[in-house]
C-alpha cells in the first residue's frame, strides 16, 4: 500500500511553529536557529520531504542552475564542474549537467533543454551561446554566465583566466631561457581560449625580440596535438613548444618520448596551460601556467547569483590572472624559480 503523504502541517504540528516557518526553513529564507532545528528534526523523525516542484510554482524560483560542459577528458573540466557544483549546492541550489560538444548546434539543443526545465541560471563551461539562445534567455530572464569562454557579447557575463597575460609570460619564460626556435600548438582557434593564448603568446616573442617558428592549431585535442608535435620536429626541429593546454600538452611529450626518443627538456623544453593535477606527476612533471580555477569558480557564483537577484545588474567580464608553475619538462632561466 502507499504511504500516505507527509505534510507541511504534520511537520509544524510536530515541532511546535507555524507552517509558515516549515516553509521559510525549506525555502531558504530567514529563521531562527532554534526553529531551524525543531523543523528539521520534527522532518526527519515524519520522513518529510519538500515539494520543490509545488514551492517553485509559488515562488517562481525552481532552485536549479544548468551547468554545460565540453571537453571533459581535458583534466581541468572535472574538477572545475566538481567546485561549481559544491559551490553552487552550498547556496541552496540543485544542479543539471549537459555535456555538449562545445560547438554548433549541439549546444544550442542542451540550453534549450536547460530552458524547458525552468532553471534559474545556466554556467557553460568552455562552451559558447549562439546570438539566438542568447536572446531567448534574456527574454525568459534567465542568467547565463560563460566559464573559461569569452564571447564577444555585451549580454554575456564571463569569467576567464588572463590568457593573454599567462601566455605573454609563458613567452618571456622561454626568451630568457634562451630559446630561440620556438613553436606553438594552440588551442582550437575557434574558441577565444585558443585565440588569446596564441596571441599572447605570439605577442610576448615579438616583445623579446623573437618570432614564432611554427603554429599548428591542435583543436584541444590530445592525437591531434601529438601529431602536430611529431610533424614540426621531423622538419626544422623547434627547442621548445608551447602547447595550449596540459591535455594536449601530455600527448605532445609523449609522442616525442617515444616517437623520437626526445629528452625533455634536454631535446626540447615543453610548457602546457592550466595546471591539473597530472602536471605534477613525475612522468610529466609539466611547467605549465596556473588557472586560478577556486578563484574562477567563486567570481562565475558570485555573477549568478547577482544577476539572479537583479536582472538589471551590470554584465562584467572578469579576467584572473595565474602563476607559471615551474617543473622538470622546460629549461628553467637563471634568476627565474
Amino acid at each position: 500500500m502507499a504511504r500516505e503523504r507527509i505534510t507541511s502541517q504534520q511537520v509544524a504540528k510536530r515541532a511546535g511553529v507555524s507552517q509558515s516557518a516549515v516553509s521559510r526553513v525549506f525555502s531558504g529564507a530567514s529563521a531562527s536557529k532554534e526553529t531551524a532545528r525543531k523543523v528539521r528534526e520534527a522532518a526527519e523523525a515524519l520522513g518529510y520531504r519538500p515539494n520543490v516542484l509545488a514551492r517553485s510554482l509559488i515562488t517562481g524560483r525552481s532552485r536549479i542552475i544548468g551547468l554545460v560542459v565540453a571537453y571533459l577528458e581535458n583534466q581541468f573540466y572535472p574538477d572545475a564542474l566538481e567546485r561549481l557544483s559544491n559551490a553552487l549546492q552550498s547556496r541552496g541550489y540543485h544542479i543539471l549537467i549537459f555535456t555538449a560538444s562545445g560547438r554548433g548546434e549541439g549546444v544550442d539543443r542542451v540550453i534549450q533543454d536547460l530552458l524547458d526545465y525552468q532553471v534559474d541560471g545556466i554556467v557553460t563551461a568552455s562552451v559558447g551561446v549562439s546570438d539566438e539562445l542568447t536572446r531567448r534567455c534574456e527574454a525568459a530572464g534567465i542568467p547565463v554566465v560563460l566559464f573559461n569562454r569569452g564571447q564577444d557579447d555585451p549580454r554575456l557575463a564571463e569569467v576567464t583566466s588572463d590568457n593573454v597575460g599567462g601566455a605573454h609570460k609563458i613567452a618571456e619564460f622561454l626568451a630568457a631561457g634562451r630559446h630561440r626556435r620556438i613553436a606553438h600548438i594552440s588551442g582550437w582557434q575557434g574558441s577565444s581560449t585558443g585565440r588569446d593564448r596564441a596571441q599572447g603568446f605570439r605577442d610576448g616573442l615579438a616583445a623579446a625580440g623573437l618570432d614564432l617558428t611554427r603554429e599548428i592549431d591542435g583543436l584541444y585535442q590530445r592525437d591531434t596535438a601529438a601529431a602536430a608535435a611529431l610533424e614540426m620536429c621531423r622538419q626544422d626541429r623547434p627547442d621548445a613548444i608551447f602547447v595550449g593546454n596540459d591535455h594536449m600538452a601530455f600527448g605532445v611529450m609523449d609522442a616525442l618520448r617515444y616517437d623520437l626518443g626526445l629528452k625533455i627538456p634536454e631535446g626540447i623544453s615543453i610548457v602546457g596551460y592550466d595546471d591539473v593535477p597530472m602536471a605534477a606527476w613525475p612522468a610529466y612533471k609539466l611547467t605549465t601556467l596556473r588557472q586560478p580555477s577556486g578563484r574562477m569558480v567563486e567570481a562565475t557564483v558570485e555573477a549568478l547569483m547577482k544577476h539572479i537577484e537583479d536582472p538589471a545588474a551590470p554584465v562584467e567580464k572578469t579576467k584572473i590572472p595565474g602563476p607559471l608553475i615551474l617543473r622538470g619538462s622546460a629549461r628553467i632561466p637563471e634568476g627565474w624559480t
